[in-house]
């Protein structure tokens, strides 16, 4: 049986990563399952935000994600399943767990319940394969010690796409609550955006040729270009579903979590969002931008943005 290739979404949130997801997930035999981290989280033990399926159902109602949680299952069962997924998840695959997992896959012993909470997300891809995901499936969770693991598992094929965005217009993104996210002051933010970033750079280190940075600017200015560099990256051969003015029609999609917006079918357009230029003050982009300044030239980004 072939692997399933998985394309792992890494880096900071607020990125860009959904529409992206969304975008690829039109073309014939890839699926993309938005943050299937959060799958048994949300699915089962209703902990989490913004937790209803793309398709517009709640996860336990989809067909597919009711498959994949073990429908025929006793309820008993999913949840004490449900419950020591997210335990291990929490207990060995945050972010600040990236460099264990990394000399793992370099051959030190493993951590015990590694093998089983990744080996389920493992089974999952099997059957998504099957679902839909003939081709490929992106998984947009962006936890880099998931990645490094997953990477290091010989019944995959995983490619790693790391998502960089500007820390300041995440920064203004976080600034108000929302309905699935708490608000966050841009230094907090940007120190999360550089450790988080830091983790993906190793992941890829790691990774060799089955990693590829893209930065969400690009994405916005170039949309055509930069979705045909990740399709060639992916495998996926043919036509981006985007034209070079960024439109795309979006339709029905299974996935997990992520920004609202993934619930939207019809026409759309990527295009940048520039209100964090005027929306915040000089206090708040210096506080956003110290954090972030190991980083920031690296990835092409001045010290002082213009206004």
């Amino acid at each position: 049986m072939t692997a399933p290739r998985v394309l792992y979404l890494t880096g900071w949130l607020r990125s860009g990563s959904t529409m992206l997801g969304n975008v690829l997930g039109e073309l014939p035999g890839v699926l993309h399952v938005g943050e299937l981290h959060y799958l048994w989280r949300n699915g089962v033990l209703s902990d989490g935000t913004n937790s209803s399926c793309g398709c517009g159902r709640d996860l336990t109602d989809c067909d597919l994600w009711s498959t994949a949680l073990g429908g025929g299952h006793d309820v008993a069962v999913r949840v004490e399943t449900a419950r020591r997924t997210v335990a291990l998840q929490q207990s060995l695959l945050r972010t600040r767990h990236t460099r264990a997992r990394l000399a793992e896959v370099r051959g030190a012993a493993r951590a015990p319940g590694l093998d089983e909470v990744v080996g389920q997300t493992a089974g999952i891809y099997r059957l998504l394969a099957g679902r839909g995901g003939e081709r490929l499936i992106i998984d947009g969770s962006k936890y880099p010690a998931e990645a490094a693991t997953l990477l290091g598992r010989s019944d995959l094929d995983v490619r790693v796409l790391h998502i960089v965005r500007d820390p300041r217009p995440t920064a203004y993104s976080y600034q108000r609550a929302k309905e699935y996210i708490d608000p966050m002051s841009p230094a907090r933010s940007s120190g999360y955006w550089t450790a988080f970033n830091l983790a993906s750079e190793a992941v890829g280190r790691q990774a060799g040729d089955r990693y590829l940075r893209v930065r969400h600017e690009d994405l916005c200015a170039r949309p055509r270009e930069t979705v045909a560099e990740v399709m060639r990256f992916a495998g996926l051969d043919g036509p981006p579903p985007v034209d070079g003015a960024g439109r795309v029609l979006l339709t029905a999609n299974h996935t997990v979590t992520g920004n609202p917006d993934r619930l939207v079918n019809g026409a759309a357009v990527i295009r940048a969002d520039e209100r964090w230029r005027t929306g915040l003050t000089r206090a708040q982009v210096a506080a956003a931008t110290a954090p972030a300044l190991p980083l920031l030239t690296r990835y092409g980004y001045p010290l002082v943005p213009s206004s």
